[in-house]
């Protein structure tokens, strides 16, 4: 499948300079990029590759257009070069996957009750109970199972073997991978005599619009409330979201994250893999978690938050956090000492005390 480039500036929009008429294939990297290929250039670093390419056209800003000098094909400038490849990218797989006819496959098992729009796909041996409703042009792959009276949105594809366990609902244009499961419940146990005693969880999981979620993350529903998931969040593969959670809209979450019950997080947020974050605080919008870093208490200012500590008893792991909060006071505290204590040595020696431009020259 080919695209001209002026088709591709009328649907996605940037400046094109260059030869209308040039038809592409796809998208390469600078360095493996052929001429029936467009490549782009988002990072400042890779101008001489930039130079170099043999791609029919070049995807790049304004201020690397200035830069680039001997690459000779056609260029489209645009704000963001790589959110330019990512729609482009988009519009190339759309034109080149192969769709399902609507309908619903033999093997699959659909209850009497449940509702599927005429132009949904149904795959095989996908399993849809009583009273769910599933979406114009949605599409469940193969083997997975949509739970009594949940709901799944237009134009939302499940891959193979997904769960979305009953009354959860996902919008439109969703994106789930395969193996995630939605709606299990959550780690809720009372503590009896040393005995748990679980706690039925009878919340949902209520999924945005726009939203994907990776291979093998698990969302679990709410103990009493809801676990809510904004518009256009995106998670990674194998995140753990416990009960009664709540991710403000186009956060995005990296692999194996854990977030305990009843965190909220807010919108714009970004965690980094392997980030662990506690149960019951709030998180602003606007934060960004970095990767492997412990969350134990909120974080109410917007910005950058980093730490991780050995493992170590847990007596212990407080009292080393405690010192380090304070050591910005203690090293102000030491350099006071040192300065009086200098101030009375030279005291003691018969010397006059030196002045403070004294001290910094020295």
């Amino acid at each position: 499948m080919t695209i001209r480039l002026q088709q591709l500036v009328e649907r996605l929009g940037g400046e094109l300079k260059g030869d209308a008429q040039i038809a592409v294939q796809g998208i390469a990297p600078l360095d493996a990029a052929g001429s029936s290929h467009i490549t782009f250039l988002s990072n400042p670093k890779f101008r001489a590759q930039a130079d170099q390419t043999q791609a029919a056209a070049l995807i790049l800003s304004e201020a690397d257009d200035a830069q680039v000098q001997a690459y000779a094909g056609a260029r489209i400038v645009t704000r963001n070069p790589y959110a330019y490849f990512a729609r482009a990218a988009q519009l190339f797989q759309a034109m080149a996957e192969i769709v399902p006819p609507a309908g619903i496959h033999a093997s699959a098992v659909v209850d009497p009750s449940a509702s599927v729009a005429a132009d949904a796909v149904i795959g095989p041996l996908v399993v849809i109970e009583a009273g769910a409703v599933i979406g114009a042009r949605a599409r469940i792959d193969a083997g997975s199972f949509i739970g009594r009276h949940a709901k799944v949105g237009e134009d939302t594809h499940f891959h193979a073997r997904v769960t979305l366990h009953h009354a959860c609902e996902i919008g439109a244009r969703g994106i789930v991978h395969s193996g995630a499961v939605i709606g299990a419940d959550g780690f809720g146990f009372a503590n009896e005599a040393g005995q748990w005693i679980k706690i039925p969880q009878v919340g949902r999981v209520m999924i945005g619009d726009d939203v994907e979620i990776g291979a093998n993350t698990t969302i679990d529903r709410g103990a009493l409330a809801d676990t809510v998931i904004e518009e256009g969040v995106k998670l990674d593969n194998q995140i753990q979201i416990a009960h009664n959670c709540h991710i403000g809209a186009h956060t995005a979450i990296a692999a194996c994250a854990g977030i305990a019950g009843s965190a909220k997080i807010g919108k714009y947020c970004s965690i980094g893999g392997a980030a662990m974050i506690h149960g019951h605080i709030t998180i602003v919008d606007k934060v960004h978690v970095s990767a492997g870093t412990l969350a134990l208490r909120s974080i109410l200012e917007p910005g950058q938050y980093t730490g991780f500590y050995p493992i170590t008893e847990h007596r212990d792991w407080e009292k080393s956090a405690a010192l380090v909060r304070n050591l910005g006071t203690m090293r102000e505290k030491i350099r006071a000492l040192e300065k009086s204590l200098k101030t009375l040595t030279q005291e003691q020696a018969g010397q006059a005390p030196l002045s403070e431009n004294q001290e910094e020259n020295e």
